[in-house]
């Protein structure tokens, strides 16, 4: 199982508010942090991409602030979001910069992974920061969301983060090492779960409430956050954040529970473009681009003889060779009508047509399926 871990492309591991702040002080787990930077050191040295999602902001605001302990207002809440960020994502950045790696601050709401253009503009941002090799930090963006509009919890908040960058890996940080058929902690008689591979009734049941005062989180979550990963062909691992360097933990062996999905999150985008029923639009290519798709590279505009249809940027279109045959399908870069402005440009043309600079690529080939016939 470790295996799954060290060989992922892309890893989104979650830390909750009880591991990286104090309890008893309300400051931040200064050891804990600079341990964790050196694993992920590891894991950028062995050319893995990694996302962390912290909790802590709150944490760490309500401090400087001297609210009281206890729930807190919605309003009061947000208040100690504002001072918290900014100093959770000072400790991020300088425990990582010791190890020459640049951290980027993200904000999502629940809204933004659910509407569709601001979904394409995080995926985006989040893809080019990793290929800038970037360690992106985000947190919910508590500020701003309202009671209606927020996650409550980072758990579901990262695996919604992992299914939007096709992550391998989803690593839960927690305050338990694992899934037990009942709460440990009250019954002697529960039993570890090593490994699970469907989210049933029987799971579903084993979860209890938060474990802790400081995170809004519980088991309960954990196992919503497994469905959602799995449903996005992620793996998820539930670790325990109290071992030191945790991530090193779990490639040694550690205890934790794994849930494993049973498709790659390649496989299932691929399977879900080639098998759109309602198709937004058309582009019809030339031969030569349908000899590049052929050999697996992405469908540029000068390849676009002609553009059918309206449809907007991330729609599933048909393409089309100049005999009307479909031949692929994909997620096209372009909104229809800034589609049949470039269509037949050079990507260096891009920008003097549209106005501002778009992607080189029509449709990415990561985003395209060839058809079989």
């Amino acid at each position: 199982m470790s295996e799954r871990l060290t060989r992922a492309r892309t890893v989104v591991v979650k830390i909750g508010s009880s591991t990286l702040v104090d309890a008893a002080t309300g400051s931040l787990s200064a050891g804990w942090l600079q341990a964790f930077a050196a694993d992920v050191a590891r894991a950028r040295a062995r050319g893995q991409d990694v996302v962390v999602v912290s909790s802590g902001a709150i944490a760490l605001g309500r401090r400087r602030l001297g609210l009281a302990a206890g729930a807190l207002k919605l309003e009061e809440a947000q208040a100690a979001a504002a001072v918290g960020q900014i100093e959770l994502a000072r400790a991020w950045s300088e425990a990582l910069a010791g190890h020459g790696l640049t951290v980027a601050q993200i904000l999502l709401t629940l809204g933004d992974t659910e509407n569709r253009r601001r979904y394409l503009n995080a995926r985006s941002t989040l893809k080019t920061l990793l290929g800038m090799g970037s360690i992106p930090v985000i947190n919910e963006n508590d500020t701003v969301a309202t009671a209606e509009i927020r996650f409550g919890d980072n758990d579901r908040l990262a695996a919604r983060v992992a299914g939007m960058i096709e992550a391998d890996v989803l690593v839960l940080l927690s305050d338990i090492d694992g899934l037990y058929t009942a709460n440990p902690r009250t019954n002697p008689q529960a039993r570890f779960i090593p490994e699970v591979h469907a989210i049933t009734p029987e799971i579903e049941s084993m979860a209890g409430q938060a474990g802790s005062d400081m995170g809004s989180g519980g088991m309960a979550t954990k196992i919503m956050a497994a469905r959602i990963a799995m449903e996005a062909g992620t793996h998820m691992v539930i670790a325990n954040s109290a071992t030191p360097s945790p991530l090193s933990a779990i490639e040694q062996g550690g205890r934790c529970t794994w849930f494993l999905a049973p498709h790659s999150p390649a496989a299932l985008r691929k399977r879900w473009i080639a098998g759109t029923l309602s198709p937004a639009g058309a582009l019809v290519i030339d031969e030569g681009a349908a000899g590049a798709l052929g050999q697996g590279r992405s469908l540029l505009p000068a390849g676009v003889a002609r553009v059918e249809g309206a449809f907007e940027r991330g729609d599933c279109v048909i393409v089309r060779d100049m005999n009307g045959r479909e031949i692929a399908r994909g997620l096209v870069a372009y909104g229809a009508d800034d589609a049949r402005r470039i269509c037949r440009a050079r990507s260096a043309e891009i920008e003097a047509l549209l106005g501002h600079r778009g992607r080189d690529e029509m449709i990415h080939r990561d985003d395209l399926v060839l058809l079989k016939g």
